[in-house]
């Protein structure tokens, strides 16, 4: 009995109009069995149908390099239902999509039904619509969310079914459709070999090691290429993003922190003078290039194996970790930040999730972060920023390094949205887009800076200003070393001058403004 749907249905056939050539509508749903490969070229037509396919017989396809479909259903002539391919060797996972449809008629109207959805909470409720592009018209559009339904559906388990309604209007152009902007393994690649092609002295890219599908886990490290000497006490940044493959926002922010990191930008330019950047720009790339949402080849959930990775079934996880712990055990260097770049389906803005500690002066301290990125993002909420020891995520990078690295390693998970975000003092809502994710990499890239200036590990020249002549003065009292950080970060969190220079005898000077630094050697101690 499809009575409910039907009126979904002819709402949705309502909206379109035949003057507009391009109109989308939407819904979604849960759960089917038997789906297990990409559709390749498959050609839809109605039961009983024995003739060459014609014009309107819609011809799908996700058999490329990130796609995802894995059953068409014909319904009606204007009605099909669609099922997501589970993630590879793991059932559990159905959310991300990326398929193409050709062989059109002008001007023929469609309803798609994605029916086995696995989540139920979804941003298809509050407003999130599926991405469609064409031949002729090749820059991603959001379908109108007015045109998309997001319902329970009786007809599948009484699951979720996003349903959304499209116009094709040019019969020679191909259509594809897709969660959100896809960043494969291959346009990674081609970004990262550009970059090499460029020579900059301050960056280089490393191959870790193969994946299980024999892909590259690259890493690059950025910084003046004095920073690397051995006799030089190093202050090192690590970054990843994509261990979950289907959230390709990540993949944005990431490029868009190095894109900046490697610019002639001032600010650039003196983190590259002062800190070591390595960057894992793709954790995952067997789940990116196979189309996964959450999972890699072999259906593990990387970012739940951090404590025991194994060689051959997580081999970019073990050689990620195994550089994190020689770097933690190397007396020359201070891991200062791990940093996991994700995206999230239910939130909207980008925020941080962080731990908790029973230290409350190290508690405070990795609060401190997350509002100096308020003040630079338009588009951080501090809202949805929450620090947590949920059993659930114990064996998430951030809540597994943040209990085994030294005590100095403030730990993060940087989200943001699939859909959109709501500037700050607005109630105005802005979808993303691929610009509006790497202008919050940038953002990320500029935080780092205002960090260390505010904790006084770069601190400013003397010709900044009187006020700031005053201010270290005053600080040098009977208040302290902690009095002086307090004040700097009042002066320069807001601050738009960036031209800095390391304080003298940096290495000391930085362990006694840090609350631990000082104690780093006793802690190896103690753990051995």
């Amino acid at each position: 009995m499809r009575c409910s749907k039907c009126c979904v249905i002819k709402g949705l056939l309502s909206t379109l109009s035949t003057s507009c050539p391009l109109k989308f509508i939407g819904s979604d749903n849960d759960a089917e069995d038997g789906v297990v490969g990409n559709l390749n070229k498959f050609v839809v037509v109605p039961p009983g149908y024995t003739e060459q396919p014609k014009k309107g017989h819609l011809i799908f396809d996700a058999s490329f390099e990130s796609g995802n479909l894995g059953r068409v259903d014909f319904i009606t002539d204007y009605e099909y239902d669609l099922f997501i391919r589970p993630d590879t060797c793991n059932p559990r996972f159905r959310v991300w999509f990326n398929f193409t449809v050709e062989n059109v008629r002008p001007d023929q109207r469609v309803i798609f039904n994605i029916v086995n959805f696995s989540k139920t909470k979804s941003l298809y409720r509050e407003g999130m619509a599926p991405l469609v592009k064409s031949t002729s018209r090749p820059r991603w559009q959001r379908i109108p969310p007015k045109n998309v339904y997001y319902y329970r559906c009786p007809d599948h388990r009484k699951n979720y079914v996003m349903s959304f309604a499209f116009c094709f209007d040019k019969e020679a152009d191909s259509y594809q459709f897709c969660y959100c902007h896809p960043y494969t393994y291959t346009r990674l690649q081609n970004y990262l070999d550009g970059i090499v092609k460029r020579k900059l002295s301050f960056i280089k890219r490393e191959l870790l090691c193969l994946s299980v599908q024999q892909k590259r886990l690259d890493m690059l490290t950025i910084t003046n290429p004095d920073n690397i000497d051995d006799q030089v006490k190093k202050r090192v940044i690590f970054i990843t993003a994509r261990v979950h493959p289907g959230e390709s926002p990540a993949s944005f922010v990431c490029q868009g922190l190095i894109d900046f990191l490697i610019s002639p930008h001032p600010v650039a330019k003196v983190l590259r003078d002062h800190i070591i950047f390595k960057i894992v720009p793709m954790l995952n790339p067997d789940g990116v290039y196979l189309g996964n949402y959450r999972c890699s080849l072999m259906g593990f959930d990387l970012n739940r194996h951090w404590h025991e990775p194994s060689p051959w079934a997580h081999p970019t996880l073990h050689a990620c970790k195994q550089l994190l712990l020689d770097m933690d055990g190397d007396q020359n260097v201070d891991l200062d930040f791990y940093v996991d770049i994700h995206a999230h389906s239910t939130l909207m803005n980008c925020f941080m999730f962080g731990n908790v500690y029973e230290d409350p002066v190290r508690y405070e301290r990795q609060a401190v972060f997350p509002k100096l990125m308020c003040t630079n993002a338009d588009d951080f909420s501090m809202g949805n920023t929450s620090f947590n020891k949920d059993a659930l995520k114990a064996g998430t990078g951030r809540r597994y390094l943040g209990g085994l690295l030294e005590e100095t390693t403030m730990c993060y998970t940087l989200e943001v949205s699939f859909y959109c975000y709501q500037p700050n003092s607005s109630s105005t809502i802005i979808p993303y887009d691929e610009d509006s994710y790497m202008k919050l990499g940038r953002n990320l890239g500029k935080t780092f800076l205002d960090y260390y200036k505010m904790t006084s590990l770069i601190m400013p020249k003397p010709t900044a200003g009187p006020q700031l002549h005053h201010m270290q003065r005053s600080s040098k009292g009977r208040h302290g070393k902690h009095h002086r950080v307090r004040s700097q970060s009042e002066l320069f969190v807001h601050s738009p001058n960036y031209e800095v220079t390391v304080h003298e005898n940096q290495s000391h000077s930085a362990q006694s403004s840090m609350p631990f630094h000082g104690r780093k050697q006793h802690l190896r101690d103690v753990r051995r």
